[in-house]
């Protein structure tokens, strides 16, 4: 029986570590065609991954058909899940995402703060192309989003296209049960954090060792041990312990971006000064891979792919399509509608949350109302997301410009409206929403 998964962006260098995903699972998720898409001007690295990728199937002795192609809707015929892992505008924008709030004094970060409401911009038509294909040509078929920023991204194709087989998916969760799992001494598979929130701004609310409570004795570990659960994208600083405290609740490593802003932000300027930020390191990271990849020796995911940020992420994409294949009922942590599951906020917005994964998709386990102490916090976020959304499938300055004040990380009326403009302009080509009146500020 034939099972075909597409993966759009198949290009990128994480697609060894999805390749390793489906070779792992094969037992329980066998699939026989994989077929890798991307844009004409990815046609260098999307050979590289798809020669390493066949290299990687015949070292596993495994029945798999690997294929690239630069026709999306050919691809997805057939299809049983898609995954997104795109980048519009490459590396490069995710320069300019980075460095021109950096250069007005605000944290430029591509999934936080202005940076991050810029990809949004670029991604989500993109996004709502797929999913209008997705409807058209494989109904029945589901769309695994990896694309940051997750939450905001999945949530405009749950609300603004006509597919809704949707699940976003981050390797932040795994991340952080792999980090509980080393203070108790257990693999990741032993320990259950009850997260609650949105993508890139989860709380870990209880944790759970072969379903015993062992909350505070994780946040005493989080509070006086040395830990750190972050992604390598992220260089973690140490939490205040009366933030913790107080709290109490794991907090996620993304978080530091709001609550530790300070100190962030002087060592991001600094990184911008002498042109290191993230963006120029993950540059030098793509080209060191893709030319490892080459190597016709090469036949298993290098290990040096584990210095990106998402590594791991398998673990989460593999693990959704795996449980939806086989109706497993098992607890994952995705991105799904809320539909009353955190009540403080609306029905209709796409939340990160515990949820039984079953063949007809995610069933999100019950959370109530927010704890007092971040329900403020989250409820603000969740707003501005809904304002980005709208700004990127409309096109409208005014809800763009409405979306940077709302955010924390955009510190300034009046810097809000000149890095916006910035950024509307560099990225120009990408933003076939936005009027030319309006980039061309």
């Amino acid at each position: 029986m034939a099972l075909k998964v597409v993966i759009i962006g198949g290009g990128s260098s994480y697609t060894p570590e999805i390749m390793e995903g489906f070779l792992k699972r094969y037992e329980q998720f066998p699939v026989t065609d994989i077929v890798l898409v991307d844009v004409k001007a990815g046609e260098e690295k999307v050979k590289i991954v798809t020669a390493l990728a066949k290299r990687m199937v015949l070292k596993a002795g495994k029945d798999i058909r690997v294929s690239y192609t630069f026709n999306r809707k050919e691809a997805l015929q057939g299809a049983d899940f898609v995954t997104t892992q795109i980048r519009v505008g490459g590396l490069q924008a995710r320069a300019y995402d980075e460095r021109i709030p950096l250069k007005h004094g605000m944290i430029g970060q591509e999934t936080n703060g202005a940076g991050g409401i810029m990809k949004a911009f670029r991604t989500i038509p993109v996004m709502l192309e797929i999913a209008q294909e997705m409807h058209e040509i494989c109904p029945d078929a589901w769309l695994i989003n990896f694309t940051n920023p997750a939450g905001i991204v999945t949530e405009a194709v749950m609300n603004h296209s006509p597919f809704k087989n949707v699940i976003g998916v981050c390797n932040i969760p795994f991340n952080m049960r792999s980090g509980v799992g080393e203070l108790f001494q257990v693999p990741a598979e032993r320990v259950m954090i009850e997260f609650v929130g949105l993508n890139h701004f989860v709380f870990g609310r209880k944790v759970y060792i072969d379903g015993v409570d062992r909350t505070a004795e994780a946040m005493h570990h989080l509070i006086y041990d040395d830990v750190d659960y972050s992604p390598a994208n992220i260089v973690a600083l140490p939490w205040n312990k009366q933030f913790l405290k107080t709290l109490n609740m794991l907090p996620n490593p993304y978080h530091q971006y709001y609550f530790q802003h300070e100190q962030v932000l002087k060592k991001d300027v600094e990184a911008y000064q002498t042109n290191v930020t993230r963006a120029e390191v993950v540059m030098e990271v793509e080209e060191a891979l893709f030319k490892k990849y080459q190597s016709p020796n090469l036949d298993v995911k290098p290990e040096e792919l584990e210095q990106r940020g998402g590594a791991y992420y398998s673990e989460a994409a593999c693990n959704v399509m795996t449980s939806i294949y086989n109706n497993s009922m098992d607890v994952q942590t995705v991105n799904t509608l809320n539909n009353g599951t955190i009540t403080d906020l609306p029905a209709d917005c796409v939340i990160e949350v515990n949820s039984v994964i079953t063949a007809s998709g995610p069933m999100p386990l019950s959370i109530g109302n927010l704890p007092a102490v971040i329900s403020g916090a989250i409820v603000q976020m969740k707003q501005y997301e809904r304002l980005v959304v709208e700004a990127a499938v409309t096109g409208d300055y005014s809800k763009a410009y409405a979306a940077m004040i709302m955010n924390p990380l955009v510190t300034s009326d009046d810097k809000a409206q000149v890095v916006l403009d910035e950024l509307l302009h560099v990225h120009q080509s990408n933003l076939p929403q936005f009027s030319k009146e309006v980039v061309k500020q």
